[in-house]
């Protein structure tokens, strides 16, 4: 396939939450305990490392991507990435990125919202809701 000349905006095919992310030799990853929601005891809670997967395909060109998690205000910045290269030789070419957040603490139970962020374009926001949960009752 000849490449177009001018850049072209790839899709982001996947976001996901996870604890920790491996990569097998054969260059498959392994996403281990994927969030849907988050369920704690107590609040602050604090998370040793979230890891961010980000896939990006049917694009062409050298992109920067940024990720974010906010607080449920909906615009504080709980955590930030660094910015990463996104590099697709050609249109069928993929990427995948994934990003670890280091001692992410969660200050109260609500909506907390993950962005994904491509050369300072919005492409995603999605909720990743906080809740108290109670611990289980011991049994007499």
């Amino acid at each position: 396939m000849i490449p177009p000349e001018a850049p072209m905006m790839p899709d982001l095919q996947s976001s996901l939450l996870c604890d920790d992310v491996r990569q097998e030799r054969n260059g498959k990853f392994m996403l281990i305990g994927l969030f849907d929601a988050i369920g704690v005891p107590k609040y602050p809670a604090v998370f040793q490392r979230l890891c961010m997967v980000n896939r990006w395909c049917c694009g062409f060109g050298q992109f920067t991507q940024q990720s974010r998690i906010l607080k449920p205000d909906g615009m504080t910045v709980l955590v930030e990435g660094k910015p990463v290269p996104v590099k697709l030789p050609d249109s069928e070419a993929n990427a995948t990125c994934v990003e670890m957040f280091l001692n992410v603490k969660l200050e109260e139970p609500g909506t907390y919202w993950v962005e994904v962020l491509l050369d300072g374009q919005l492409r995603l926001r999605y909720p990743l809701k906080a809740a108290q949960i109670k611990p289980p009752q011991k049994q007499s």
